[in-house]
C-alpha cells in the first residue's frame, strides 16, 4: 500500500466516526422547575441521540418578557416553548408566532387539551384544588363551603393578579353557572386572604395562620408526603387547571427535531416521565401519581383557553374591584 493511501484510510477513519457524532440543536425555552427541565432534556436525549437541546429556564412571565423582546428586535432563538399555561400560547397564536403541527400522538388526548389546530398541546394537568390543615375543624368538600359562616377569616387563596394558575381559576368558575361573579363577592365578604402565589398558600395551611386554601395539587399533595399536616381535597364540582402545554415557533430553526420533541413528550414514554416526576399526565391511558385519586374520581371542569385570553384584562380588574377596591 502507498503512503497516500495509508493517510486516505486514516483520515476516512477519522472523518465518518465523527459524522456519524454530528447532531441536530434544539433550543427549548421553558418554565419548568430546574430539575423536571433536566429530566425532560436527558430523557429525550436518550431517545433522540442525534438531537442536543440547549434549553433557557424561568418562570412563564419572565420568559415571556424575554422572548418578546427578542421577537420585536426580529430574532427567534427558540424552536420549542414549553410553558404553564394554555392561555399564554393562545396570546402566542393570535400573534401569528406559532407552527400548526397535528401531532400522531395527539388521538390520546382528550380535545380540550389541545389546540384544534394543532398549535399546542398539554402535556399534564396541573389541578388547583382544596388545601386544609389536618387539624381544622371542618371538612370542605367543594368550592361552596368558603362561602359558609364557619369559614369566615379562615382561607387563603392565590390573587390572579399575581398567579398565571389563579387566573385560570378565576376564569373556570365564574363561567361556571353554580358560582359565577357572586362567589367571588361572597369570598370577599367572608374575607377570604387573596395575595401572592400559591406558595404562600402553603405557608399560611401548613402552619395554620389560615387553616383552609385554594392551591395547585402536587404543591400540598407532595407536603404531605414530606410529612406536612395537610391534605388536598379534589372539590366535587371539579377542579381548575393548567396544562403546561408545548407548542413549536413559526420561525423555528430546526423544525423537524421540534417535532420530535412534541411527540417524544405526548408519547407514553414521555408522558411516563411525567408521572415519575410526580404530577398528572395529560395522556389518558397512564396512571397517576402516588396520593392522587384514580383518574375517573377526578372532575375537571370546563375551561375555554382562547375565552380567558379575551376577557383577562376585564377579569383581573373586576376581581381587583371586589378584593382591594
Amino acid at each position: 500500500m502507498t503512503v497516500k493511501k495509508t493517510l486516505l484510510l486514516c483520515a476516512a477513519s477519522l472523518i465518518f466516526p465523527l459524522s456519524a457524532l454530528a447532531q441536530d440543536v434544539l433550543t427549548l425555552y421553558t418554565s419548568q422547575p430546574n430539575k423536571d427541565a433536566q429530566m425532560t432534556v436527558d430523557a429525550f436525549e436518550a431517545a433522540n441521540p442525534n438531537i442536543k437541546v440547549e434549553w433557557v429556564r424561568d418562570g412563564t412571565t419572565q420568559l415571556m418578557t424575554k422572548l418578546r423582546a427578542e421577537l420585536s428586535s426580529g430574532v427567534v432563538k427558540p424552536d420549542v416553548l414549553l410553558i404553564a399555561d394554555s392561555v399564554t400560547m393562545e396570546s402566542m397564536v393570535n400573534e401569528g408566532y406559532l407552527l400548526p403541527y397535528m401531532s400522531p400522538e395527539r388521538d390520546q388526548y382528550e380535545k380540550s387539551l389541545y389546540s384544534e389546530e394543532g398549535y399546542y398541546y398539554g402535556t399534564k394537568l396541573i389541578t388547583t384544588g382544596i388545601v386544609r390543615h389536618k387539624q381544622a375543624p371542618q371538612h370542605p368538600t367543594d368550592w361552596a363551603d368558603f362561602v359558609k359562616p364557619e369559614y369566615k377569616n379562615q382561607v387563603s387563596m392565590p390573587s390572579p393578579l399575581y398567579s398565571g394558575a389563579a387566573l385560570i381559576h378565576l376564569a373556570t368558575l365564574t363561567d361556571d353557572k353554580s358560582l359565577g361573579w357572586n362567589y367571588f363577592e361572597q369570598l370577599h365578604a367572608n374575607q377570604a386572604m387573596a395575595q401572592g402565589g400559591n406558595g404562600g398558600v402553603l405557608k399560611a395551611v401548613a402552619s395554620g395562620t389560615k387553616p383552609y386554601g385554594v392551591i395547585v395539587d402536587f404543591l400540598a399533595i407532595r407536603e404531605a408526603e414530606k410529612g406536612s399536616p395537610i391534605e388536598f381535597i379534589f372539590p366535587k364540582t371539579g377542579v381548575t387547571m393548567v396544562t403546561e402545554p408545548v407548542a413549536i415557533m413559526k420561525e423555528a430553526k430546526n423544525k423537524e427535531a421540534a417535532k420530535r420533541f412534541v411527540d417524544f413528550l405526548l408519547s407514553k414514554e414521555g408522558q411516563a416521565l411525567v408521572l415519575e416526576q410526580g404530577y398528572l399526565p395529560a395522556r389518558r391511558d397512564i396512571g397517576v401519581p402516588e396520593g392522587f385519586p384514580k383518574r375517573e374520581n377526578i372532575q375537571l371542569m370546563p375551561f375555554d383557553a382562547a375565552k380567558t385570553l379575551e376577557n383577562s384584562e376585564a377579569n383581573k380588574e373586576r376581581f381587583s374591584k371586589i378584593f382591594e377596591g
